[in-house]
């Protein structure tokens, strides 16, 4: 699909059953109506009216009217929605504290809602925590502060700096891998829209992409990332910094 073209806006309930989908075709490689049915914790025949609405979209195919494949901008749709639930969940669980059944209770919520303004100040964030030497050591006081957090142990009001971060991996950036590497992203480095389309991809911190292939020119590259082959010219590849695996 074009960088450029719009994804079709959906209702909360499209986006949930979009996002079922996605799921089951990355974690299975393919996925039933019954099985749509069991991730939603609803009845197989409430699942049809959903799958044409978005078969109609332009979203999802029907294979032999059982098996559901999504489309390429239904994958590229169902990104979109997963990466805003992945970085919700992580703020909720792994920097709020909370326990993973609300981090992905209120992710479910709050991924409908979510601006592409507040995605990339979330995925900052995430990245602050990577490229900072202190950043780390930051999250840890946060949960570790008895003034802000209940049970936990006192602390000094003059947190000692923590230690013993260990060495980090050499930092490339995508373009630099060659077919069959893999890195874990640490920065998005590129601003704009090029940033955008590369989260909505759901290229975000902590993540594990590998170069699948390079144009015989060197433009497009192709990575693999949950499953899927996706392309990015050279320069979004190049804005994609991670440490080599």
């Amino acid at each position: 699909m074009p960088a450029n073209a719009a994804l079709p806006a959906l209702t909360p309930a499209l986006e949930d059953y979009l996002e079922s989908v996605f799921r089951l075709v990355t974690e299975h490689g393919f996925a039933r109506v019954r099985d749509i049915a069991e991730a939603r914790g609803v009845k197989p025949g409430s699942v049809s009216p959903a799958m044409r609405r978005l078969e109609e979209a332009g979203l999802i195919r029907y294979e032999r009217r059982e098996y559901v494949a999504l489309t390429d901008t239904g994958a590229a749709a169902a990104r979109r929605i997963y990466s805003r639930h992945r970085v919700l969940r992580r703020f909720f669980g792994t920097f709020l504290g909370l326990p993973p059944e609300i981090a992905e209770a209120d992710a479910c919520v709050a991924e409908h809602s979510l601006s592409a303004a507040t995605l990339d100040r979330l995925v900052r964030l995430f990245e602050y925590m990577e490229v900072c030497p202190d950043g780390r050591d930051h999250l840890r006081h946060f949960h570790q502060c008895s003034r802000v957090q209940e049970g936990a142990d006192h602390c000094p009001h003059h947190c000692p700096a923590l230690h013993g971060l260990g060495e980090r991996n050499t930092v490339m950036s995508v373009a630099d891998l060659r077919p069959g590497q893999k890195g874990r992203v640490r920065q998005i480095e590129g601003q704009g829209a090029i940033r955008q389309r590369l989260l909505d991809m759901g290229i975000l911190p902590d993540t594990t992409i590998e170069l699948a292939r390079i144009a015989p020119t060197g433009d497009p590259m192709w990575i693999r990332l949950q499953g899927f082959e996706l392309a990015l010219r050279k320069n979004e590849a190049a804005a994609v910094l991670i440490e080599a695996l």
